[in-house]
This record gives C-alpha cells, sequence and structure tokens, in this order.
C-alpha cells in the first residue's frame, strides 16, 4: 500500500464499510469499458468475483485509498505496505445480482516491484494511482499501465486515479493531462480525495459497472 504521510505500519483489510463523495471528477471513455475481448461477457453479467489490483508509486497514497474504501476513514501515520492488503467487496445491482471484488494493494517501493506480476497475474480490474502534486507519480503510473499491458493483463478494466484532490492548491498534474491520458488508453478516469472522501467509492464502482455493461451497482454496507 502507498504511504499517506508517514511511518511503517502494516494494515491487513478484511472488513469494508464504503463512503461515497459528492465531488471530484469522473468519466468513461466513449469506446467500451470492457476489452473487446471480454465485451461478450456482458450479456452474462457480472462475474461472480472480479480481481483487482491497486498499482503505483510510493506515496500516492494506495494505502489511504484502500482504508477509506474499507473502513470509511483516513489514516494520517499510514505507513510503507510490505508485499501486498488484500481486502473484499461486494457491489449489487438492481436486480440482485452481485460481485466481489477481490482488491489486492501492492506495495509502491521500487524494490518490491519484481513481485507486483504476483498480485496482478489474472486480475479483471487494475486501479493505477498517482498523486496530482507529483508528475513523477503521474510518469511513474504510465510505467504501471505498460507494465499491465508487457505482462499480457489485455483483458482487464483500467481506473486511472489522480488522488490527493483535496490538495489542489498544490496541483501539478492537470485534470486535463489525466483525462486526455485515460481517454487514449481507453481508461476509465477519476479524481478523489481518500483524505475528504470524495470519489473514492466511485473509483471501485466505475470498474464494476464496465463488467456489469454500463448498469448501476451499488455498495454493501456489510462488513464481510
Amino acid at each position: 500500500m502507498g504511504n499517506c504521510s508517514g511511518q511503517p505500519l502494516f494494515h491487513d483489510y478484511t472488513g469494508l464499510i464504503l463512503n461515497t463523495g459528492d465531488h471530484g471528477k469522473v468519466s468513461s471513455p466513449e469506446v467500451p469499458l470492457l476489452p473487446p475481448s471480454n465485451i461478450g461477457l456482458l450479456q452474462q453479467g457480472l462475474p461472480p468475483r472480479i480481481k483487482v489490483v491497486v498499482l503505483g508509486d510510493a506515496g500516492v497514497g494506495k494505502s489511504c485509498l484502500a482504508l477509506r474504501f474499507s473502513r470509511g476513514t483516513f489514516d494520517p501515520c499510514s505507513r510503507a505496505t510490505v508485499g501486498a492488503s488484500f481486502l473484499t467487496k461486494s457491489v449489487t445491482l438492481p436486480d440482485g445480482r452481485s460481485t466481489k471484488l477481490e482488491v489486492w494493494d501492492t506495495a509502491g517501493q521500487e524494490r518490491y516491484h519484481s513481485l507486483a506480476p504476483l498480485y496482478y497475474r489474472g486480475a479483471q480490474g487494475a486501479v493505477i494511482v498517482y498523486d496530482i502534486t507529483s508528475p513523477t507519480s503521474f510518469e511513474r503510473a504510465k510505467f504501471w499501465v505498460e507494465e499491465l499491458r508487457r505482462g499480457g493483463i489485455d483483458s482487464a478494466v483500467l481506473v486511472l486515479v489522480g488522488n490527493k484532490k483535496d490538495l489542489w492548491e498544490g496541483r501539478e498534474v492537470s485534470e486535463e493531462a489525466g483525462q486526455e491520458y485515460a481517454d487514449r488508453n481507453r481508461m476509465i478516469f477519476v479524481e478523489c480525495s481518500a483524505k475528504t472522501s470524495d470519489n473514492v467509492t466511485e473509483v471501485f464502482e466505475s470498474l464494476a459497472r464496465a463488467w456489469a455493461g454500463g448498469l448501476p451497482v451499488s455498495s454493501s454496507a456489510i462488513n464481510e
């Protein structure tokens, strides 16, 4: 998991409560959200499980994103992750059908990059996170997109996430830059703030909606 502010502390998130933010940028490319190889799955509805990997440079707030997603809280002392942390959360269609998101939150430090393929192998979705105040982290996000493609993750739905939207005064990566890159690479684009909770839920629900063929989905408010 990524570092939000601080020193080493290891989390394993298993029970999730989602908070929906009302602000921030969310958009989807005009092309189909599912890769061409998976368009046929739309007729089958949501698969029973969706494996999602969270990738990004150290310090972009992956841990805080996971903590906000899982427990509805923000930990300013969240510390670097060793390896990865695993969490699950169910999302439901209006007709009652549901799927379980299995989220792997990976370490961002350089020394753990060789382990990343262990977690993204077989992923059906990927959340690639950068910090809107850090152009370097944006470039690293592009690296992870290419890494996924080199790893043969062609069938995954990709979500590009600009985190730390609350630090808008220090923004160094424009919303337009993130949007343009996402559009060009057929990705969903979301700007959010793990600190304030704005759009955190949307990051994951937008991915599930892609697998549901654009149907609305909702997150369970029950710990699993």
